[in-house]
């Protein structure tokens, strides 16, 4: 406003000026008339680019905030916190992993509050549709789930393989027969074996338990002959820990992780595959999964 004023004021004089030393053929009121009409469009100009000036601050300061909302301002994450590298409780005790390092970051970026929420694996349907959480995101296979949710992914690849203690005489899946095998609850393992009926058939039995450090505890102490996991995590279990174990050469089953959202959550899904992909295109991603794994190993297209 300030500045608008000296404009009109600089204008009223310049054409006074004029008046004062200018030919007996100019007339006052045509010199006023264009005073007024030079000082009427500077206020119309310098007014447009405040206003231009104020939406563009407006949009920057939009984009910072995040183009998506969730009613509890928060992007609360689903994950199995005994389920590494993918997620869960480091040395230190907090949260960690490499499905919880990209999805702070994509929170960050989106402008909400990240919340890590450990959950009980055979409760995330329940976990998910009531609100309690906004997305499951821990090495979740999309194969044989592709309609049940909102998807974004596949981001990664993943097999699903036997482990068995390094000593044991077991050394394909038809060693299998009359073995003990234990497997974590629905899981994408259990539904492979269940896929599977003949191999299943030729166990000596099939036992589900919560989580897959138990089944490795179990595997170590003689408990069980042989546990059937995702590969990612095995090879990390036995690498991180120094287990003296060793991953089968036969695959059980290939599948390919995603993230799920609850059916017809296409908003926040489409924010957070916006954000992966501009993490993707500036290298973040890349510099995440080779902390985790030393390669980049993201898919996400």
């Amino acid at each position: 406003m300030k500045k608008t004023l000296a404009m009109m004021t600089a204008a009223m004089m310049t054409v006074g000026a004029l008046a004062g030393c200018g030919s007996s053929s100019s007339t006052p009121a045509a010199t006023t008339a264009a005073a007024t009409e030079a000082a009427t469009t500077a206020a119309a100009t310098e007014a447009a680019t405040d206003a231009a000036t104020t939406e563009a601050a407006g949009d920057t300061a939009a984009a910072a905030e995040g183009s998506v909302k969730t009613p509890s301002g928060k992007f609360t994450v689903g994950f199995d916190q005994e389920f590494p590298p993918m997620g869960f409780v480091g040395d230190d005790g907090q949260f960690t992993g490499f499905d919880l390092d990209l999805a702070k970051e994509v929170a960050s970026r989106l402008g909400l509050e990240f919340v890590p929420q450990p959950i009980n694996w055979d409760a995330k349907d329940m976990e998910l549709d009531s609100g309690n959480i906004d997305c499951i995101w821990n090495g979740f296979t999309m194969q044989g789930r592709e309609d049940a949710y909102t998807w974004v992914g596949p981001y990664m690849a993943n097999n699903q393989v036997f482990v068995v203690n390094a000593d044991s005489d077991i050394a394909s899946k038809a060693d299998l027969a009359g073995k003990a095998v234990e497997v974590q609850k629905d899981s994408s393992g259990l539904a492979a074996l269940q896929d599977d009926a003949e191999l299943s058939a030729s166990f000596g039995s099939m036992t589900e338990v919560a989580d897959y450090n138990t089944a490795l505890m179990d595997l170590e102490s003689g408990a069980c002959d042989a546990v059937c996991m995702d590969s990612i995590v095995a090879g990390y279990q036995i690498k991180s820990s120094g287990k003296d174990m060793k991953i089968l050469d036969d695959t059980l089953s290939a599948e390919e992780y995603g993230i799920g959202f609850k059916k017809g959550e296409d908003e926040l899904a489409k924010a957070v595959y916006d954000t992966l992909m501009e993490m993707k295109d500036d290298g973040t991603v890349a510099k995440i999964s080779n902390d985790w794994f030393g390669s980049d190993v993201f898919t996400l297209k």
